[in-house]
């Protein structure tokens, strides 16, 4: 099995020996499961777990006070499943795979998301910490109901570029996955690129994407399609992400680096 693990395109993290040392485990326990799709679940299940990153515990909280998680999952045969929005859920990659294999559907959202979390008995947990409780009530939080007001609060503090994800590859098998707790002081309910397919995460039989960074410029520019499509032309895994990048830079003017592991396969 090769697993590819990702924490993230931030700021300069905070005590990142403890942190490399989270993301040796993630790694350490995906390489040990049976197929690409239980290895990127599994790895991202240990960062979903450890509120030094933003997906699951320790997320980005959104500008009503809760934390949302968004996810998603695709194999090289095509098969994806995503899941966003959902409040109080840790295990984000999991729903986000029980719906790409247990439903017709690609994509759930919100409240229903949630509710298929906890038929799969994937149970809410509290997502925020001291930590990520005390910056939220460092933003000074509106307390109006007023749009323009609360629009105008986001848009002077929206920010963050954290995201998980992981690229498993075995004997020709990949699969790709992606999870977040989203951007800083975003309006409830948004959502950015981690759950769309070919913006957060895509797979191919020529290999896997999953991407961090700016969400809605990522969106913009379908940017882990990209990279897996640069894959299928021949390029070189490393060439792939340097000029999907590149790209991505000149259309959206985001800074780098903003994506990981694109991988083909051996």
């Amino acid at each position: 099995m090769q697993l590819i693990v990702h924490g993230g395109a931030g700021d300069e993290p905070d005590d990142p020996e403890r942190r490399q040392s989270v993301l040796d485990e993630a790694a350490s326990v995906g390489t040990d499961a049976s197929t690409p799709v239980e290895a990127v679940v599994r790895a991202i299940d240990v960062l979903e777990s450890n509120p030094r990153f933003n997906a699951g515990i320790g997320g980005a909280i959104q500008a009503d006070g809760v934390v949302r998680t968004d996810a998603g999952i695709m194999t090289d045969e095509r098969e994806a499943g995503a899941a966003c929005s959902m409040a109080g859920v840790r295990h984000a990659v999991g729903v986000a795979r029980r719906v790409m294999e247990e439903t017709p559907h690609v994509l759930l959202a919100g409240e229903h998301a949630v509710a298929l979390a906890e038929g799969f008995d994937i149970e809410p947990d509290e997502l925020t910490t001291d930590h990520t409780r005390e910056r939220f009530a460092a933003a000074d939080p509106p307390e109006t109901d007023e749009m323009e007001k609360r629009i105008e609060w986001v848009r002077e503090r929206f920010g963050g570029a954290d995201t998980v994800g992981a690229v498993a590859v075995d004997e020709g098998r990949v699969a790709a996955a992606t999870s977040t707790g989203g951007r800083w002081f975003a309006l409830a309910g948004r959502v950015g690129d981690v759950p769309q397919i070919g913006c957060g995460f895509y797979a191919s039989p020529a290999g896997g994407a999953s991407a961090t960074g700016a969400g809605e410029d990522i969106a913009r520019s379908t940017l882990a399609r990209e990279a897996v499509r640069r894959l299928e032309d021949g390029e070189h895994p490393a060439d792939a992400a340097a000029n999907a990048i590149d790209e991505f830079e000149a259309l959206t003017g985001s800074g780098r680096p903003l994506a990981r592991t694109p991988h083909r396969t051996v």
